[in-house]
C-alpha cells in the first residue's frame, strides 16, 4: 500500500502573488511543508515581508510586475538558471470591476498579458527542469466564476474562463512528463481584493459593506466567507505526491456556492 504523503521536501516550488491574501498562504503552507518557496511580487517590501513569514531555509524572492511581461521572462528566466522549480503557482489579481459589454477592449488586452501571456512565459521558464525531474505540478488560482460568471465581473469572468482552459490544455499535453496541471477556484475568500469589491458593489448600490458582505454570506451553503489558508490547503493537497493522480481539474473552494446556483 501507498503511503499517503503531503511533504514537499526537495521540492523548488514558485509562488506568484504570494505577498498577501492566498498566495501567500500557499507560500507559507508550501514552506511549512518543506519546500524550498521562491516569493514572486512587484514590492520588495512586501516580498521581504512573506520571506520572513516562511518556516526552513533556501527561499528565493523573485521581483516582476505581470503589466511588464519582458520583466517577468527576465525575472523566471533568472530564477530557472540557479536550479529548477518544480511546482508553479499562477496566481494574478483580478482586472477591474464592470460589466463586460462596457468595458472598452484594452482592460480585455491587459488582463489577457497579465493572466494568460504570463502563465505563459513562466510555464515555458520552467518545463524544462519538470521535464528532467518527471515531475511537475502546475497550480492555476482561478475564480469559481470559471463555472458560474459573477455579475459585475465580466473582465474578470472572461479572462479566468481562458485561464482554466489553458490550465486544462496544458494537464492534457504535459501528463506524460508525469506532471500535473490543476485549477483551484476559489469563492469568497477573505482578502483584500474581496474587501475591495464589496466596497465598490456597496458605492454602486448606495449600500454599506457590511451589508453586501451578510448578502454574500446568504449565498454560501456554509454560512460564511472562506479563509486564505483553506485555499492553500487545496494547493498543498494538488501539489504533494498525495495529489499526484489528480489532473486536469477544475476545483472550487468555495463553500459549496456553486452547488447552489
Amino acid at each position: 500500500m501507498t503511503k499517503i504523503n503531503f511533504r514537499l521536501e526537495g521540492r523548488n516550488a514558485l509562488v506568484c502573488g504570494a505577498t498577501a491574501g492566498i498566495g501567500q498562504a500557499i507560500a507559507i503552507a508550501f514552506a511549512q511543508a518543506g519546500a524550498s518557496v521562491t516569493v514572486m511580487g512587484r514590492s520588495p517590501e512586501r516580498v521581504q515581508a512573506t520571506l520572513g513569514r516562511l518556516e526552513g531555509s533556501g527561499h528565493h524572492s523573485l521581483i516582476a510586475d505581470f503589466s511588464d511581461l519582458e520583466t517577468v521572462e527576465s525575472a523566471v528566466t533568472q530564477r530557472v538558471s540557479e536550479g529548477p522549480v518544480h511546482i508553479l503557482v499562477n496566481n494574478t489579481g483580478g482586472p477591474p470591476a464592470g460589466k463586460a459589454h462596457e468595458a472598452h477592449h484594452d482592460p480585455f488586452i491587459d488582463a489577457f498579458r497579465m493572466h494568460i501571456a504570463s502563465a505563459q512565459i513562466l510555464l515555458s521558464a520552467v518545463l524544462p527542469g519538470m521535464k528532467s525531474a518527471e515531475f511537475g505540478r502546475v497550480i492555476n488560482v482561478i475564480s469559481t466564476s470559471v463555472i458560474t460568471p459573477i455579475p459585475g465581473l465580466g473582465i474578470s469572468n472572461t479572462v479566468r474562463g481562458a485561464m482554466a482552459n489553458w490550465g486544462r490544455t496544458m494537464a492534457a499535453e504535459l501528463g506524460e512528463y508525469g506532471i500535473t496541471v490543476n485549477n483551484v477556484l476559489p469563492g469568497f475568500t477573505d482578502t483584500d481584493r474581496l474587501s475591495s469589491l464589496f466596497e465598490g458593489k456597496a458605492k454602486r448600490l448606495g449600500t454599506s459593506p457590511d451589508s453586501v458582505r451578510e448578502a454574500a454570506i446568504g449565498t454560501i451553503p456554509l454560512g460564511r466567507i472562506g479563509e486564505p489558508e483553506e485555499l492553500a490547503a487545496a494547493a498543498l493537497f494538488l501539489a504533494s505526491p498525495a495529489g499526484g493522480y489528480v489532473n486536469g481539474v477544475n476545483l472550487p473552494v468555495d463553500g459549496g456556492r456553486v452547488c447552489k446556483g
